[in-house]
């Protein structure tokens, strides 16, 4: 059996995308040689809103990429296919300032891989992280430069975020997993979620 609580609703995410855009333009100085990269596929709706949000606080369009890292990840056992997205980078990130952004931040792990895919891509002056929830539990040495949520979390937990764009609906829900019942192919941030985690 599981157990399921909301811990962020649409307003809690606006509020909290809003406070994140401001960070990032207040850090950079403004957004001048600032792209967003969306680790797919979360990330990628998330660093659209920051981009919106940035047009409308600073009047300057920012570049959002869309990033896939599946070949990059060293967490991803057993012998199950990985899928491939396209990775969309408008412009070389050579001299710029990267702004990598996620929905949940856990091992660390993901973003090793996405920082490892950018080398392909051309060498930042910078790279900052934004996650919309840090739930703890890091196993590398990787800390958000920008956070809309800190929650600490408990290892049989799982964290649930779905985002209108695709799910229809705004929320972050934490998920308390049955040790007997397998969680494999829901939409949860946690462990055993094919084998990887965040």
């Amino acid at each position: 059996m599981t157990s399921q609580r909301q811990i962020m609703n649409h307003d809690d995410i606006r509020r909290a995308l809003s406070r994140v855009a401001h960070e990032i333009s207040e850090r950079n100085r403004g957004v001048d040689d600032v792209i967003l990269v969306g680790i797919y596929t979360g990330g990628v709706y998330l660093a659209r809103r920051l981009a919106q949000n940035l047009f409308d606080f600073e009047g300057a369009v920012v570049p959002v990429a869309a990033l896939d890292i599946n070949l990059y990840r060293d967490d991803l056992r057993g012998p199950g296919r990985r899928v491939v997205r396209p990775t969309d980078m408008p412009e070389s990130i050579s001299g710029k300032r990267v702004v990598l952004v996620d929905d949940v931040l856990y091992t660390g792990r993901t973003v090793r891989a996405a920082m490892d895919a950018l080398n392909d891509f051309g060498r930042p002056d910078q790279v900052q992280l934004a996650i919309l929830l840090d739930r703890g539990h890091r196993e590398l040495p990787i800390r958000p430069d920008y956070v809309g949520k800190n929650v600490p979390t408990a290892p049989d937990e799982a964290v649930k975020v779905r985002l209108v764009e695709n799910e229809g609906v705004d929320e972050v829900s934490i998920v308390r997993i049955d040790p007997a019942l397998d969680p494999r192919g829901t939409t949860s941030k946690g462990p055993n979620r094919r084998g990887a985690v965040k």
